[in-house]
């Protein structure tokens, strides 16, 4: 704490302009910046503690399983120094305030299970506690996954005074995930996202305890996955062979940047339909299109009714699965348009052969059922987009099915009948923020409230989260974080913390405000929520 004294002239009085410098000074010294998401449960104090950069050291506890070694805390070490002192990346010649010592401050990881080598995955538990007291900021969790969020949430508390000291009060805070699966996604394919955009969207999503990664990564426009079993793939499909596509290098480093943030990275491969793309580089796997009896020259989805498009399937998707070690693969089977089966004599054939008679949304079953199986048989769950539950198709009890469409009642609606059907659930509808509109919109993303729907305790307990989506048709690298940040923030809290600490986004938005000053300071181009300033402004331009 600072003590400021002021000689007052003999025989006059403490002017006001100082008792306004005394209360702003006393305002300051015990304001701190809350956590985002907000914890479960948090209890600061007024208490704090000068840190600095020379004395702040971190260190694992003697019983901890987690010790020096250990791949995913020993960088989250490194990584969080430079976030907690940010000044430390100022550039040669920049003067900034010369901080005096502090007492020795030492943050203690200790993890009692679990270890440093795999990747975070569906099960994994992110509960952490965190104790900050004179000289010690304790951080226990069960596993690496929730010392990460842990240590996320350290480094929100330390905050800098007007004359660029560090603080961090007094403060316990016990925490876990409202929801396992809280997500976003990316379109690579509308417009080709380079890696550094993908690799500091997945900075921010650690920042905000998002934790996991889909990757819609080929759709109509371009296939810049690079296969190794089917090079022209990319070679055809993508913007360009050489500038536009993801090598195999690429996917890994993307991969092990999100494992050392506790981020999974769930690939999309979205087919029947979408997938444009990939005929250009695979003859015969799209459905040709009739006008009359005669090709068109046009084709339409994959063609359902050959053998050959299930063998390249299953080849691909065993590729995939090789390179993309999460227990999930989402298979798309969304939007598909019948128009071009329908027009195909042979498909037309197959369909009287099978029973199916003209109801196409049977043929369209007949082939994700077979694209499930091939997940299966690869030891992977499958997610699929709720057109496939929509046309009544058979699929495992274990598929994951992921809600797009609709406004609030008819998705609530769509949640009650597929978790009456024993199917988990993930929530994405009122979270297409590649939706846009004027003013402060991050509040419909806040409002919402996932369980807000008929069904029983048991039917809830099927919801594991739900994901931001952020579609390409109108993004690409120089408006993605923008447009992502803060508003992807109001969804982090919402599938974090508990709904009824955090239904009021009048209540939220000065924290809100504050932790989008944050994600400047931290590089991230965070559009503003109103107007008003932060006290560092964005550097990066």
């Amino acid at each position: 704490m600072f003590l400021f004294c002021f000689r007052r002239p003999k025989g006059s009085i403490l002017s006001k302009l100082h008792i306004w410098f005394l209360f702003f000074v006393a305002v300051k010294a015990v304001s701190v910046n809350g956590v985002w998401p907000m914890p479960q449960k948090i209890s600061s104090f007024v208490e704090r503690y000068s840190v600095t950069p020379q004395t702040f050291t971190f260190q694992y506890t003697p019983g901890s399983v987690a010790q020096p070694g250990c791949s995913v805390l020993d960088a989250a070490f490194k990584r969080y120094f430079k976030l907690i002192f940010p000044d430390l990346l100022r550039q040669p010649g920049e003067s900034y305030y010369v901080r005096p010592l502090a007492s020795p401050f030492t943050v203690q990881v200790g993890v009692s299970e679990g270890n440093c080598d795999g990747y975070p995955s569906e099960s994994s538990k992110e509960s952490y506690r965190l104790s900050v007291s004179s000289g010690l900021a304790a951080v226990s969790a069960e596993t690496v996954w929730g010392a990460l969020r842990g240590l996320e949430s350290l480094s929100q508390l330390v905050y800098q005074d007007d004359f660029g000291v560090y603080h961090i009060n007094k403060t316990e805070i016990e925490d876990f995930p409202r929801f396992p699966f809280r997500g976003l996604l990316l379109d690579t394919s509308r417009h080709y996202l380079p890696l550094n955009a993908i690799l500091e969207t997945l900075d921010a999503m650690s920042y905000t305890k998002l934790n996991v990664f889909h990757w819609h990564i080929v759709d109509d426009p371009s296939f810049p996955y690079q296969s190794k079993f089917f090079p022209d793939l990319s070679n055809k499909g993508a913007f360009h062979p050489m500038t536009h596509v993801y090598t195999q290098g690429d996917v890994r480093r993307v991969i092990e940047h999100a494992r050392l943030r506790g981020i999974r990275v769930v690939p999309e491969f979205d087919s029947p339909g979408h997938t444009q793309s990939w005929g250009r580089g695979q003859p015969d796997l799209l459905t040709p299109c009739y006008r009359g009896d005669v090709p068109s020259g046009t084709f339409g989805p994959v063609n359902p009714i050959l053998s050959s498009s299930y063998q390249f399937m299953a080849k691909l998707f065993k590729e995939v699965t090789s390179v993309f070690p999460d227990s999930y693969l989402h298979l798309g089977g969304d939007e598909v348009n019948f128009n071009c089966w329908k027009s195909n004599p042979d498909v037309r054939a197959f369909m009287k052969t099978m029973g199916f008679g003209s109801d196409f949304s049977k043929l369209e079953a007949f082939y994700v059922e077979h694209m499930v199986n091939i997940s299966t048989a690869l030891n992977r769950t499958s997610i699929v987009w709720q057109d496939v539950f929509d046309y009544h198709e058979k699929i495992p009890k274990d598929t994951v099915l992921e809600i797009w469409k609709g406004l609030p009642p008819a998705y609530a609606q769509e949640m009650s009948h597929m978790t009456k059907a024993g199917y988990r659930v993930l929530l994405s509808a009122p979270w297409y923020i590649n939706h846009i509109r004027y003013g402060q919109d991050w509040r419909d993303s806040y409002t919402v409230k996932p369980l807000n729907f008929s069904g029983t305790e048991e039917q809830k307990k099927l919801v594991i989260g739900g994901e931001v989506c952020m579609w390409g048709e109108y993004v690409d690298a120089t408006n993605l974080s923008p447009r992502l940040w803060p508003r992807a923030c109001a969804a982090a809290e919402r599938l974090w913390s508990d709904e009824d600490q955090t239904s009021s986004a009048d209540k939220a938005f000065p924290r809100l405000t504050d932790f989008r000053c944050r994600l400047l300071r931290r590089g991230i181009r965070a559009e503003p929520l109103f107007v008003g300033h932060c006290e560092q402004e964005f550097q990066g331009l």
